[in-house]
């Protein structure tokens, strides 16, 4: 059996010139089929929010419902790191309140490492996390718990001040502990870049293939949902077309009696039938 990967196993990949594989998961079937598929990394996403729940942003993701689909993916899974997302408010407030919600996700949701949004001003707080044993996987770019901050999901690093900020950002992450960063919509030249810089892989979500691993949604790259699909997304499947049709189908045998047929009936035994029989008669 192949061994579970780890935070450790993160940093060798990165070190051998691996590539780390990521996708979101948020229930039992599709985590197991991931591991089945050899992915490295599995991410309990706040973006659960927005393919899941139907929300238009990230924003009101609670803790209780990253904890409910972290507990399933956790169930279902042996090999992949799972890590949960520390959704909004749940790691701004004080370094106390991240460090009790983080220790939720982990201990009742059975995650392996949390992820954070933010830039250097949550370096004290991961540096804490990580002193309680928690991994964390830092986040910076463009960050969806901020979209309302930063005027909507718009691509981060296309000037001087704010590439600035993101390395200086990512220094201070590495620096606390932060086991491996995602970088989201960042320009490929400057992920590459601080790619490069980094001791700590980086996983990159629109930010070009120099990264050391990528992470993707499960929805947008299994071609599950309708309507706007991010530029960065490789569609590897169609399964909405393919759930519409097969529900037409099901519709269609219902309405014309092909369904359920002969192979999905239950039948008397001749005995039950017979003991049956005055019961069954129309005008009994």
């Amino acid at each position: 059996m192949a061994k579970s990967v780890t935070v450790r196993t993160f940093l060798n990949m990165k070190q051998a010139g691996e590539k780390i594989a990521m996708v979101t998961a948020y229930d039992y079937p599709t985590a197991k089929l991931l591991e089945e598929a050899g992915v490295h990394a599995l991410l309990v996403g706040d973006s659960l929010g927005m393919v899941v729940q139907g929300q238009s942003t990230t924003v009101p993701v609670t803790l209780d419902d990253i904890l409910y689909h972290t507990r399933m993916v956790t169930r279902a899974v042996t090999r992949p790191l799972v890590v949960a997302d520390m959704p909004f408010l749940s790691n701004q407030i004080s370094i106390e309140t991240t460090l009790r919600n983080a220790g939720r996700l982990m201990q009742e949701g059975g995650a392996h490492a949390v992820k954070m949004e933010g830039g250097a001003e949550l370096a004290d707080t991961v540096h804490r996390l990580v002193q309680a044993g928690i991994p964390v996987m830092a986040h910076v770019g463009l960050t969806p718990q901020s979209v309302h901050a930063l005027g909507g999901f718009a691509v981060q690093g296309r000037k001087l001040p704010e590439v600035e900020r993101m390395l200086d950002a990512v220094t201070a992450l590495e620096q606390s502990g932060a086991f491996a960063v995602v970088l989201e919509a960042v320009p490929a030249e400057v992920a590459e870049a601080i790619t490069k810089r980094l001791t700590i892989p980086t996983i990159g979500i629109g930010a070009g293939a120099g990264c050391d691993g990528q992470v993707l949604v499960f929805h947008d790259m299994m071609g599950y949902t309708s309507g706007y699909i991010p530029k960065h997304n490789k569609q590897y499947a169609t399964l909405a077309s393919t759930i519409v049709q097969a529900a037409k189908s099901y519709v269609q045998d219902v309405a014309t009696g092909q369904f359920p047929g002969p192979d999905q009936t239950v039948y008397l035994k001749p005995a039950e039938r017979a003991e049956l029989e005055p019961l069954l008669q129309p005008n009994h």
